[in-house]
């Protein structure tokens, strides 16, 4: 029986995780990856044809991540106070994966996707529409429970957590501790705010 491999996949992400954080996309190199891993150029090239494959393969880890919690999360029932808590998921996940936030805030265009190979964006477009998926099931639950349209709705579940993270991760900052809860709350009130006025303008 072989020895299991020294470096993982999932190892040497996780050092790419920690390049990026430092540097930005630049920092993150086959052979800075190696050397933050402690590990020889010929593991990383083992699991990864060439820096856009490892480019590639941080991105869609990193979605994936955020997403198998988000939407186990915004599935729940009710789906008023599932809404509420994944508000207060993206924060906590931002806290308590900073690296990878960083990752997801820079956006996948930071990482060089018209290089990546048709398998890899293949694999980046399947994130992309998992999320539409579960944006459009969350759409149809929330509009009878709270009676406001597509655009209000994804405003909140959308806009709202990625701005309070923004002004923190812009910076290269930690979210606090509290602001999880205070977007729960603003969440809160503007799923449950009465409707007011008339409908001009509101995509159902």
């Amino acid at each position: 029986m072989g020895r299991p491999p020294r470096h993982t996949a999932d190892d040497l992400l996780d050092a790419a995780v920690r390049l990026f954080a430092a540097g930005g996309a630049r920092n993150v190199t086959m052979s800075a990856v190696a050397q933050e891993a402690g590990a020889a150029s010929g593991s990383v090239y083992h699991r990864f044809a060439d820096r856009p494959a490892l480019l590639a393969a941080l991105w869609v880890r990193t979605v994936r991540r955020f997403q198998a919690g988000w939407f186990e999360v915004l599935a729940r029932e009710p789906p008023l106070e599932a809404a509420v808590a994944s508000l207060a998921h993206t924060v906590r996940w931002c806290r308590e994966h900073p690296g990878e936030a960083q990752v997801l805030y820079a956006g996948r265009r930071a990482f060089g996707d018209d290089e990546w190979s048709v398998t890899d964006r293949a694999a980046a477009e399947r994130t992309d529409r998992d999320l539409e998926g579960a944006l459009r099931n969350a759409l149809r639950r929330l509009r009878p429970a709270t009676g406001l349209g597509r655009d209000e709705l994804l405003l909140v579940l959308v806009d709202l957590p990625y701005a309070a993270v923004r002004r923190y991760l812009t910076r290269n900052a930690v979210p606090p501790a509290h602001l999880a809860g205070l977007v729960a709350r603003t969440g809160r009130t503007l799923l449950t705010a009465e409707t007011e006025g008339d409908t001009d303008g509101r995509q159902r």
